[in-house]
């Protein structure tokens, strides 16, 4: 089964340059490796945070190739910011979907109603006075 990558390029506040500035430079190396590599396909996000690119090898082994060739690792060091910048994972990027379909959730059961609401406390005013001794008496012998 073939599998995405994501290489994400954010934009820094400090750098010369923009993460769309890299896309620019980068690009036509970045997608000629990729196809001379073996990627089934490949595709570039823009956003507000930078650029992503999404490529798709058959397999691990062809995505290390693409990985550790020198105009990969020439594009990846010359990102905008190397440190907090650059985000490489297995799956598509952002909020896209996950590569394996959800499990399903169970079906609502009785278990899932809601329970009825407990019934009040007994009140008990401990602040009242005591009966008196008559009074105790009296509810003593019955």
């Amino acid at each position: 089964m073939a599998d995405w990558w994501s290489i994400e390029v954010l934009h820094s506040e400090f750098a010369e340059f923009s993460a769309f500035q890299w896309q620019q430079a980068h690009d036509s190396e970045l997608i000629e490796a990729a196809l001379t590599n073996g990627a089934l396909d490949g595709i570039w996000h823009a956003g507000t945070w930078g650029v992503a690119f999404e490529v798709c090898f058959h397999t691990d082994a062809q995505w290390l190739a693409f990985r550790d060739l020198p105009v990969v690792r020439a594009a990846l060091d010359a990102v905008p910011d190397p440190v907090n910048g650059l985000l490489i994972y297995r799956g598509r990027g952002g909020t896209s979907a996950a590569g394996h379909p959800r499990r399903p959730r169970p079906t609502p059961s009785a278990s899932a109603m809601a329970l009825p609401e407990p019934d009040e406390e007994p009140y008990l005013d401990l602040t009242s006075a005591a009966p008196d001794r008559a009074d105790a008496r009296a509810l003593s012998l019955r």
